[in-house]
């Protein structure tokens, strides 16, 4: 049995660790190295994640494949201090000191706004998925902390789609992100970099005889008897991970539900100075051509590195802004001054299918594993809603493998 996986990414790179023990795999990957968001920049002494990735303390799926790939005792939990930049000045918002300080929120706001953190890990989502996110702040919490808190988040996310999402999405995000303390958020992150993780399951998927065809996108689909055929090619079973919208465009398929995406355009910038006053994830209040300044070394230590890195994140709807790349880092310099000298290297990622856009309504969109005879795992998939995380992504893979298995066997 010959399986094809369209997408390399954490999903198709799980799937094929399953499927390679008891079928041959082919992996198509249009970029030049696999990973999808999780791929690394190597830089001369380390390396470093083209998005900023961090897990969480519920992920055991990818604890597990930590586990077993050797690498769980890299694991580590490190503190992600957080703030907001405001009228040009920047507001730590990590301990309870610092939020009670915080001067654009009243008393009476703050203490909503903390009571509705401890409720959202009760909150049944199901209804949830049909209430607009702005809505539903603006009837439990206020008018004030929406305009002041949340609007300036999910115009930075979601930009002129804000007012489609819905509040199943904003609760989960609230709640995976709930493990706080005097310290910071506790999150977790791979000494090294994830970079090791997509290493070793390629040398694995290598050593079992997978074929791995980077560089190489997917160009068609094709049902021709018994056999689908993929760029020309003959194969048994196709799992893709592109979006389903993707599938239909290269199939000539109908019947595939299209979902909402947004693409990320993240630059990273290594340089010899904190710009954020020791604060790993700023969000920015300011219009700006970027939605927050997550400064990686203000997470994990500096001295890994040898210099500062920070990213500089930004979404976009169809295609990205002309000259975006000098647009932010023009914007970053000025804003923070940072001296041109400053500034060692910088790098912008974009990908145009960065992830789901959380509207109401969204749960009606998730894919089955299986459609049309075609086997589909990705951000698209049950794992990953209401929000997308490298452990929605390896269930997603893992569960669509064994569909596949057992639809050989069955």
């Amino acid at each position: 049995m010959h399986v094809c996986i369209i997408g390399g990414g954490l999903s198709g790179i799980t799937a094929a660790q399953t499927l390679s023990n008891t079928s041959a795999v082919t992996i198509f990957e249009s970029k030049p190295s696999l990973g999808g968001c999780l791929a690394s920049y190597e830089r001369e002494d380390y390396w470093i994640e083209h998005y900023y990735h961090h897990c969480f303390a519920g992920d055991e799926h990818l604890f597990s494949l930590l586990r077993e790939l050797g690498l769980s005792g890299r694991l580590e939990w490190l503190n992600g201090s957080t703030g907001y930049y405001v009228d040009g000045t920047i507001c730590p918002l990590t301990s309870p000191v610092e939020i009670l300080r915080y001067p654009h929120l009243s008393f009476t706001d703050k203490v909503r706004l903390g009571l509705l953190t401890l409720r959202a890990k009760t909150l049944d989502l199901e209804p949830l998925d049909w209430v607009p996110a702005v809505e539903y702040i603006r009837e439990h919490l206020g008018e004030r902390i929406y305009t002041s808190f949340f609007e300036p988040l999910l115009r930075s996310k979601f930009g002129d789609r804000r007012n489609e999402v819905s509040a199943a999405w904003l609760i989960s995000r609230i709640a995976i992100r709930s493990d706080r303390g005097v310290a910071g958020e506790r999150l977790g992150y791979l000494n090294g970099g994830w970079h090791l993780v997509v290493d070793e399951l390629e040398r694995r998927l290598l050593n079992s005889g997978c074929t791995i065809e980077k560089g190489t996108p997917a160009t068609s689909i094709e049902r021709l008897g018994e056999k689908w055929l993929v760029n020309d090619r003959a194969f048994d079973v196709v799992l893709a991970t592109i979006p389903p919208q993707e599938v239909a465009r290269l199939s000539g398929i109908g019947g595939f539900t299209a979902v909402p995406y947004q693409g990320a355009a993240c630059m990273t910038i290594g340089l010899n100075q904190d710009v954020t006053r020791g604060i790993y994830w700023l969000n920015m209040k300011d219009p700006a051509p970027y939605g927050a300044v997550v400064a990686h070394t203000n997470f994990v230590p500096r001295e890994r590195y040898g210099e500062d890195i920070v990213y500089l994140a930004s979404y976009f709807g169809g295609k990205p802004a002309p000259g975006l790349k000098e647009t932010m880092l023009s914007d970053f310099c000025r804003r923070f001054s940072v001296p041109e000298s400053a500034i060692h290297w910088s790098e912008l990622a974009v990908e145009h299918f960065a992830g789901p856009v959380y509207t109401t309504g969204f749960a009606d969109l998730i894919s089955a594993y299986e459609k049309h005879g075609l086997y589909l795992a990705g951000m698209f998939s049950p794992p990953n809603y209401p929000e997308r995380s490298m452990e929605g992504s390896i269930v997603a893979g893992q569960e669509a493998a064994k569909k596949i298995v057992e639809g050989i066997h069955g």
